[in-house]
């Protein structure tokens, strides 16, 4: 199978800033995916910057957390599906059509008793859930580390053009995500992970990164292609 790569920008939404940075990546040519976190006050006008963007496709970045900690009972799976549900609904109400993906903030999803949760309800929906199913997931292009008590430590080396040439490079054959965070400084940006953005907006619109994956033969797509782009593989395999 050939090598294919989704850039997707998470917290769509979450600070006018960040949406403002989303689609200038995206109209860089390299993000052609992103996920909405639709209970922010930005919301409605990212969605908004959606439509006039149609090529950009827009996931569901289910969110029942903050940086000061959880906003429902993450104990609770009842309450779990009810929000999944909710802003699943209210995903499609913003976009006036479905989400092509499933992710969550701080990777919720990943809990080990939300998985099955999440797990299931992903695919009654016949969505794509970051890190299952057919596509990769590569996390290594996040511009802190954290040591054993959860503290975070910059790391712009992380975010930098070489570091995601070296991504590029050790890129598996099949359909592989890149998680990103781009965005520009804004007042209303609440946020831990603040002069990251920018830099992560530098590298993913520095026209070597366009270059190297035309070198590389990797095609750049979005969610909504995956099944296409799987079946293609299965009647040729």
């Amino acid at each position: 199978m050939l090598k294919y790569l989704i850039i997707n920008a998470d917290d769509f939404g979450y600070a006018r800033g960040v949406s403002q940075g989303i689609i200038a990546a995206h109209e860089h040519g390299g993000v052609l995916s992103t996920s909405l976190m639709v209970d922010t006050p930005l919301a409605t006008e990212a969605a908004a910057l959606a439509k006039r963007h149609p090529q950009l496709g827009v996931g569901l970045h289910f969110t029942a957390t903050d940086q000061h900690g959880p906003l429902v009972d993450l104990f609770d799976l009842a309450i779990i599906e009810r929000e999944l549900q909710r802003q699943y609904q209210r995903c499609c109400n913003l976009l006036g059509r479905p989400p092509t993906h499933l992710d969550s903030h701080h990777h919720m999803h990943l809990r080990k008793e939300l998985q099955p949760v999440f797990g299931a309800w992903a695919e009654r929906h016949h969505l794509p859930l970051r890190s299952s199913g057919s596509v990769h997931y590569h996390g290594g292009f996040y511009g802190q580390w954290y040591d054993e008590e959860w503290r975070a430590h910059p790391a712009p080396e992380l975010i930098g053009v070489e570091n995601l040439e070296r991504i590029l490079r050790a890129l598996p054959e099949g359909i592989t995500e890149l998680a990103c965070h781009p965005g520009y400084l804004s007042p209303d940006l609440d946020s831990s992970y603040i002069t990251e953005r920018e830099i992560e907006l530098m590298t993913l619109s520095d026209p070597r990164i366009l270059h190297l994956l035309h070198e590389l033969g990797i095609g750049l797509t979005n969610f909504a292609a995956v099944p296409a782009l799987l079946k293609e593989h299965h009647a040729a395999a």
